[in-house]
């Protein structure tokens, strides 16, 4: 049940985003599409309870419920940087609004990016170990949690290898080819009036 709840939560995240962007973008309607993208966290809330009534229930700990606290981790520490992704994206192609840009290729504008995702990273993983040991502490029985605690060994190995994988672009920043900015392309010009329009879509 707790799979199923964590795919129903994922299609409800994007269905939720979606139409909270489509709200804004093609109805013209920015204040309900701001009440539908304050609910996309509501969703992590609902994949919560229904995790702790699972166990509070008797259900034997098993790798579904690590794989929700993970996925509640990421969810959470990727969230804001998700939405605004797709607020971009929305803005570009419903609005009118500039060409998104893409992240930087070279040099330490790449290692600054990747830095910044790893912190995401560890945003999420602090948040899932946190919600991996609450359950461990409410079963209270060394025994039935550890498939969890070896959840928690798994989240920690995320953000090591990802932090490796960061700090691999600060030791050894990609150099980038003659005439080519760290972005890897000169930036496109906006079209009239797009720049208005993309401050006002960050306004959530």
């Amino acid at each position: 049940m707790i799979v199923a709840l964590i795919a129903a939560a994922e299609v409800g995240f994007w269905l939720v985003l979606g139409a909270g962007l489509a709200v804004r973008y093609l109805l013209r309607m920015p204040r309900l599409s701001a009440v539908l993208l304050v609910c996309v966290p509501l969703i992590d809330v609902l994949l919560l309870t229904a995790t702790a009534v699972d166990l509070a229930r008797g259900a034997e700990p098993s790798a579904a419920h690590g794989l929700a606290a993970l996925y509640l981790g990421f969810t959470v520490g990727y969230g804001h940087y998700t939405i605004a992704w797709a607020d971009r994206h929305a803005a570009h192609r419903l609005a009118g609004g500039p060409r998104p840009q893409k992240p930087p290729r070279y040099g330490m504008a790449r290692a600054r990016h990747e830095w910044r995702i790893w912190s995401m990273t560890l945003v999420a993983v602090l948040i899932a170990l946190a919600v991996l040991q609450v359950m461990i502490w409410a079963i209270g029985d060394a025994d039935r949690t550890e498939s969890l605690r070896g959840w928690q060994w798994t989240a920690l190995r995320v953000v090591g290898i990802h932090g490796l994988i960061a700090l691999s672009y600060s030791v050894f920043p990609r150099r980038a080819p003659e005439g080519a900015t760290a972005e890897g392309a000169a930036p496109e010009a906006a079209a009239p009036g797009a720049e208005r329009t993309s401050r006002r879509s960050w306004r959530f």
